[in-house]
């Protein structure tokens, strides 16, 4: 899509979301060609009118420049010319305000004696004088808490329980010829590695290869619909080629082997509270290998102290699919819509492989950089260290690591975790 056009979307957004009705739109937009039907399965399954309308402008942005003018077509098709009116209406003109400025009152110093007495201080001094009576202030204003909480005083996640609970890997290896995505060598290596992790982790771990975007969803969906009020913890692993997406919360989306794609939102919406009532309080752990983007990135000039001994080598792949939305686009919100449509995704961790945009190496003979860097950690801290600082050494690691001699990654996470987190090990 057009910048110009991109705009417009953008500066209009609250009043798409608040006024329009996607359901009218599904079918000619469907027969104009501007969204696949697994785009508008997706779209329809994001929620309430208002959640379908925000994801169907935002993915708009995603399509290509005839994307516009055919969907001002299929608003005047649906009767909600007056949106196209909006749409096409000149943005107003912004007029320089000059300041007013008022002289401030003058007041005799008997004024202000006689006001004084009125005056509460909001922070109240306490005097020298230990024989002077209580004031009044001092009955209403507990005193500030000296220092901060210690770290070894911070609550734990129970994970006692025998298994500790699910984990779901999918891995797609093998994409079908019209998807035009490239086979990824090296994510079984990354598959069985995960496997034997979390096994020795205590987890009922279940592994699902080459499914298509339909299929993922299912199995996410059948997932979230057991019964997981005997276990403690939840863990969805995604290996995959991946790409960006506009969002709201999470970023980032994974592809099926068919060349459609499930966004990283849409899988932890599918885990959180409201429709995962079992796991209400209890964490719930995501970790994608795939792209955030197709940027690369080579890095910045360090000093020695702060880098280490560079790997990697020719065999490296990266798993990002060029997208046509551009970063840009993705730091433009509607504040006033997102904020009363935000959830509160407690007790959930979206590790990803690669910072948001950028691409994610994988090598083709010891599989991708991140499962491996991860496998390692956790085999050799999970007995004494907690997960977010586990996070922080493959964070660490990684970092070192150069492709061909120039590209780096960056991982990082997403954590709405409210304890510490500590796996169960075999002693």
């Amino acid at each position: 899509m057009e910048e110009q056009h991109k705009k417009i979307l953008q500066r209009n957004r609250i009043n798409l979301v608040t006024v329009m009705d996607p359901l009218v739109l599904y079918e000619p937009l469907f027969e104009k060609g501007v969204f696949t039907m697994d785009m508008i399965d997706t779209i329809k399954s994001s929620g309430t009118r208002r959640d379908q309308a925000r994801q169907l402008v935002l993915d708009l942005e995603t399509r290509g420049n005839r994307a516009f003018p055919l969907f001002l077509e299929s608003l005047r098709e649906s009767g909600q010319q007056g949106l196209i009116e909006t749409l096409l209406r000149a943005p107003p003109v912004p007029t320089a305000v000059r300041p007013v400025v008022q002289p401030l009152p003058i007041s005799s110093p008997m004024d202000v004696n006689k006001q004084s007495k009125y005056i509460v201080p909001i922070c109240p001094v306490e005097r020298p004088d230990k024989s002077s009576s209580p004031t009044p202030e001092k009955e209403y204003f507990k005193p500030r808490p000296e220092g901060r909480t210690r770290r070894d005083s911070l609550q734990s996640y129970k994970m006692d329980s025998s298994p500790c609970g699910y984990c779901l890997i999918i891995n797609n290896a093998d994409f079908e010829p019209q998807s035009e995505l490239s086979n990824r060598k090296g994510s079984n290596i990354d598959s069985e590695k995960l496997e034997r992790r979390f096994l020795a982790l205590n987890f009922t771990v279940e592994v699902k290869t080459n499914l298509k975007q339909r299929q993922i969803r299912h199995e996410l969906s059948a997932l979230s619909k057991k019964d997981h009020s005997q276990y403690d913890c939840c863990v969805v692993i995604m290996l995959s080629h991946g790409t960006e997406v506009n969002h709201s919360r999470f970023p980032g989306a994974v592809y099926g082997t068919d060349g459609s794609h499930i966004t990283v939102q849409d899988i932890t919406t599918l885990f959180n509270g409201k429709n995962c009532p079992s796991l209400q309080g209890k964490p719930k752990l995501f970790f994608i290998q795939a792209c955030g983007g197709d940027e690369r990135d080579i890095g910045f000039d360090a000093s020695p102290e702060e880098t280490g001994p560079s790997v990697g080598g020719q065999d490296d792949q990266t798993d990002a699919i060029t997208t046509s939305s551009s970063s840009e686009s993705l730091s433009i919100t509607d504040e006033v819509d997102a904020r009363t449509s935000l959830p509160t995704p407690s007790d959930i961790l979206v590790s990803y492989s690669t910072f948001p945009g950028f691409v994610s190496w994988r090598d083709t003979k010891a599989g991708s950089w991140y499962i491996e860097t991860l496998d390692r950690i956790l085999e050799e801290n999970a007995a004494t260290h907690d997960l977010a600082t586990m996070l922080m050494m493959v964070n660490n690691e990684v970092s070192q690591n150069s492709a061909k001699g120039m590209y780096k990654q960056m991982p990082g996470s997403f954590n709405f975790l409210r304890k510490l987190l500590y796996f169960q090990t075999s002693p």
